[in-house]
């Protein structure tokens, strides 16, 4: 073989292991969203006492706790979930915290009556061991007007501004998911985030939570800029299982080429596959992508 065969087939062979280079080791850690595993706990198969086995057997070391699928969170349910933790070697990660009251309604005892709400999950991150919890920027009417959604963002800087407050003296971030409506326009999240400009107030940019009239990636892109955590949203449902909502590397390389580092949370939403299989699969890929 000359050395320009040589060298032509050395380069071929390299070619495909340089666009799957690994991020730097130890950037991002793998953690499960609960609602991957919903539907079981609705049907009483698990409880959210199992959830930090299901992400030890998954390979999954942070937990990201569904408030809605909680038992109550008495001081002695907490010790025996911390217990359950310390058993798996998991560790805490966030909560993510719905129904309980609209952040954004226009009016403003609804609005603080929803920030009062969000107290005792604050509380439970903080004796878990959590570093956020994720809330939601819903208001009672989508705003669509610029003006509508000017005095809509000054709503949720109010109320927003009040729990990160609150979270500051137990050492909690308040995080904003794009999570349908008005959330998943990435633009009006950059503006809340800018008018509250607080240390402990940033984003969870979920993959999957765009309408279709959205360029994904550049919305992540710019989610990213406050990023306290990463979700990534999976349904395989394609042919073969496979992904067909989004190109997984392409948006791994999104959130490689940002400034974010800690974990990436699989949450599975698939509707084809059992929720196991569709956790496994997407374990998979972040072990393909090198995380």
């Amino acid at each position: 073989m000359t050395l320009s065969r040589r060298h032509l087939l050395s380069s071929l062979l390299a070619a495909p292991l340089a666009g799957l280079a690994a991020p730097a080791p130890g950037r991002f850690k793998v953690s499960l969203a609960e609602w991957s595993i919903h539907k079981a706990i609705q049907q009483g198969k698990l409880t959210n006492l199992d959830f930090p086995r299901i992400a030890k057997e998954n390979n999954c070391e942070g937990l990201e706790f569904v408030n809605t699928l909680w038992g109550s969170p008495t001081a002695g349910y907490i010790a025996r979930l911390k217990r359950r933790m310390a058993d798996t070697g998991t560790k805490p990660v966030l909560i993510m915290v719905d129904d309980e009251g609209m952040m954004g309604h226009s009016d403003k005892a609804q609005r603080m009556k929803a920030v009062k709400n969000h107290h005792k999950w604050v509380d439970a991150a903080a004796e878990v061991g959590c570093h956020s919890i994720r809330t939601n920027m819903y208001p009672e009417k989508q705003p669509t007007t610029p003006a509508e959604i000017e005095a809509f963002l000054g709503y949720c800087a109010e109320s927003f501004t009040a729990l990160c407050g609150y979270a500051k003296t137990a050492g909690i971030n308040i995080i904003i998911e794009n999570h349908g409506g008005i959330s998943s326009n990435p633009d009006v999240v950059l503006s809340l985030m800018k008018k509250v400009s607080l240390p402990n107030f940033g984003t969870l940019p979920d993959f999957g939570n765009f309408p279709t009239e959205i360029d994904r990636y550049a919305a992540v892109t710019k989610l990213m800029t406050y990023a306290k955590g990463a979700s990534f949203k999976c349904h395989f449902d394609g042919p073969n299982n496979t992904e067909e909502v989004y190109d997984i590397p392409k948006m791994l390389k999104v959130v490689e080429a940002s400034k974010y580092s800690g974990y990436i949370g699989i949450e599975f939403e698939g509707s084809k596959l059992d929720e196991l299989e569709g956790i496994k699969l997407g374990r998979k890929a972040l072990l393909d992508y090198g995380v």
